[in-house]
């Protein structure tokens, strides 16, 4: 994963509700398995087993958040960890179809989360955290994005 989609993560992350987490949890995963293909197609072994190391581990992420007290956590979980056989079983046979069969799995559960996302109202999960303003000015080529509330001092003072 590029370093700029780290940041865009970081940065979607800061500002998200509870919802829109999911979804984010959801778009890490599938560039994960962007680069796993990625890497497959390029012939680095290596580099194709840890892209799918890191995509499992979002899978076992979101198969540990889930709350069992809502009757869709008890259906979301086996297809979890089928997602998770199926990716441990693309790194055991070095092939793409088991990827491209857990895509398709995650990608409808994916649409289910953002229209359930799209609903949520609640309260960004971080508070006090910084503002980002796209869009104020312009550099040729590329969108300037600038931080407000940035305070000289940020986090604990002793």
């Amino acid at each position: 994963m590029t370093q700029e989609k780290k940041q865009e993560f970081t940065r979607r992350l800061s500002c998200c509700n509870r919802g829109e987490m999911i979804v984010i949890l959801y778009d890490i995963l599938f560039a994960y398995l962007e680069d796993a293909e990625n890497a497959k197609e390029a012939g680095e072994y290596e580099e194709f087993k840890n892209a799918v190391g890191k995509a499992e581990q979002v899978v076992r992420r979101l198969m540990d958040d889930l709350d069992f007290t809502y009757a869709v956590s008890g259906e979301l979980y086996p297809l979890y960890q089928f997602v998770n056989q199926l990716l441990a079983m693309a790194v055991c046979k070095n092939t793409l179809q088991n990827i491209q069969d857990a895509q398709k799995v995650l990608k409808n559960l994916y649409e289910g989360f953002v229209e359930a996302a799209k609903q949520d109202t609640s309260e960004p999960l971080m508070q006090h955290t910084q503002q980002v303003v796209a869009g104020m000015t312009y550099q040729k080529g590329s969108l300037t994005e600038t931080l407000q509330g940035s305070d000289s001092s940020r986090g604990f003072l002793a």
